[in-house]
């Protein structure tokens, strides 16, 4: 009950503070409706938990978001020189959180945004150029709430992103495959974008394969003579081919003129093979032949 009344001084504490003006007891006691020594108490209480700070003639308020900053990154003076370098990250943390909440939240970032980012630092390793990337990407995709800027942190996590430079690898690997979905999809003839099944084979093909577009360009090829557009066939010529260890297009392009005049040859053998085991009539009797011409 009494914990109600508290929030009723701080809140009045607070609105006298925008305006400028001085808090005196009795004055909160008569417009709070709250008797003096509660009145009393609750300013104790908040001045005891940082809320508030006496000065001479009554109460300032403190700022709630760098209070909660200074819990998570105040460096500790009283640590031995082996924590030194610890603090010192620390800091680094600190002067991060300013940037981001001065760039992205106008200064007034809420609080629980402070333990999101100790988690980017602590869950996922993140250095501090990548966290100022990741709020810096979703800002500008208007996505700036914490459960898309936590999706993105895992998806690029997943990725083994830590350091700034292993952030512009996968951007670069994103943007050749973003590149190579709509390269397929125009080659194939598709009025529409891939399936997420699709874009998972292709996904496949280049990243884990390392295929580049000119090696799967000879696996389309084979597709121009079908009436539908078949990626589990292209899988299973493509996989083949990963399978033979063939890593450049001239590799492919090789296997394909070795194994299309494998091919004629066999054919040739079977044309062969068939025509020597043709059996003719034979006639031993010449004599009946004529014979049975003249009947």
């Amino acid at each position: 009950m009494l914990l109600g009344d508290f929030i009723k001084v701080y809140l009045y504490i607070l609105f006298l503070s925008k305006y400028n003006k001085d808090v005196n007891i009795n004055d909160l006691s008569k417009k709070l409706s709250i008797q003096y020594p509660v009145i009393q108490e609750a300013l104790k209480y908040w001045e005891t938990n940082g809320v508030i700070t006496k000065k001479g003639t009554g109460f300032i308020v403190n700022n709630l978001q760098e209070l909660e900053l200074r819990k998570l990154y105040k460096p500790n003076v009283s640590l031995s020189s082996e924590d030194i370098e610890r603090n010192e990250k620390n800091q680094n943390k600190a002067r991060l959180v300013e940037t981001i909440n001065n760039s992205f939240f106008q200064g007034i970032m809420s609080p629980s945004w402070y333990a999101d980012i100790d988690l980017f630092f602590k869950k996922y390793n993140f250095d501090e150029q990548v966290i100022m990337a990741l709020f810096s990407y979703c800002f500008q995709r208007s996505a700036l709430n914490p459960g898309y800027v936590r999706a993105v942190a895992e998806g690029w996590s997943s990725n083994s992103v830590h350091t700034f430079s292993d952030l512009e690898i996968y951007f670069q690997k994103n943007d050749n495959l973003q590149k190579a979905y709509k390269t397929i999809q125009k080659k194939l003839g598709l009025q529409r974008n891939l399936s997420e099944y699709e874009q998972g084979y292709v996904k496949k093909w280049t990243v884990d394969f390392g295929y580049s577009l000119d090696i799967i360009e000879f696996a389309l090829k084979k597709t121009v003579s079908k009436s539908t557009i078949n990626f589990e066939y292209l899988d299973k010529v493509i996989s083949d081919w990963h399978i033979r260890e063939l890593k450049t297009s001239d590799d492919v392009q090789n296997y394909l003129i070795s194994a299309k005049n494998t091919a004629k040859n066999k054919k040739d053998l079977e044309q062969k093979v068939k025509y020597s085991n043709f059996e003719q009539r034979s006639y031993a009797n010449f004599d009946n032949l004529y014979a049975n011409k003249q009947s």
